[in-house]
């Protein structure tokens, strides 16, 4: 798959983040990991993959959020959303399909992961979601915390790449919006995704496939997933002991794209 939009959601939510406050940044995003804003470093793994086109990045008041940070060149600057499912509507609309979702505190992002999941996403898929295996990412990050979704077939992590790869996609991005509005209502959230699929997965029943079949008939299009044969995809920067992780992880020069089985 080549000339693929790339969109990087880099807003946060209302108030001031904490991690952001520590660091003096306005933003979450532009907090230094290594010594370099992990925005930059997300940038740079997207533009060194050969199958992305253009490069988008949505957060509020655009001008101003990044004024005076360099290495944006060529970059496309849209003002987020309330909210990440609505920033990613805006741009979908916008540029349409394919288009490669990540977040900006994936800093550990590499040219190869965006290609693999690119390579790997299934051609009739109208939107993908990277996991990698709970085994691969405790091999290489041992004392990680993560949330883990269990399956009868395995514990997978979610890995903030999604491919929004047909035009169907809209439908995934609408049942994302009604989910987001209703995060404060679980029961509301579970009755939309279903009662019988939700039961099955608390019982321990639920395979990966069938929770992909309930969730694309909720969203009226086939969805699937890529499984990450890197455990580096999965950490993201979300808390304190994230940063120490992945400071460690770069300061010792080991590079993610090494770390395939």
């Amino acid at each position: 798959m080549t000339d693929v939009t790339a969109l990087v959601l880099a807003g946060q939510r209302r108030g001031t983040d904490p991690m952001a406050a520590a660091a003096g940044v306005s933003h979450k995003a532009l907090l230094p990991v290594a010594g370099v804003p992990m925005l930059l470093r997300v940038l740079a793994a997207l533009r060194g993959a050969p199958g992305i086109g253009r490069v988008v990045v949505s957060i509020e008041e655009p001008g101003r959020a990044l004024a005076g940070l360099a290495g944006l060149d060529g970059v496309i600057l849209r003002p987020s959303a309330s909210s990440p499912a609505r920033s990613a509507a805006a741009v979908f609309e916008e540029f349409g399909a394919p288009l490669l979702v990540t977040t900006a505190d994936h800093a550990l992002l590499t040219p190869d992961m965006v290609e693999h999941v690119l390579r790997a996403a299934p051609p009739g898929a109208s939107a993908v979601a990277a996991l990698a295996r709970r085994e691969r990412i405790l091999a290489e990050f041992p004392d990680t915390r993560r949330t883990w979704l269990r399956f009868r077939d395995g514990a997978f992590s979610g890995c903030n790449l999604f491919l929004l790869a047909r035009p169907e996609a809209a439908r995934v991005l609408e049942f994302w919006q009604r989910l987001e509005a209703q995060r404060k209502r679980p029961l509301t959230m579970a009755r939309m995704l279903g009662l019988g699929p939700l039961l099955s997965y608390a019982l321990g029943r639920m395979t990966l496939r069938g929770g992909l079949d309930a969730l694309g008939a909720r969203c009226r299009a086939p969805v699937a997933v890529v499984e990450m044969p890197f455990g580096a995809a999965a950490v993201d920067v979300d808390k304190p002991d994230d940063l120490v992780l992945v400071e460690a992880r770069l300061s010792a020069g080991r590079d993610p794209r090494d770390e395939r089985g």
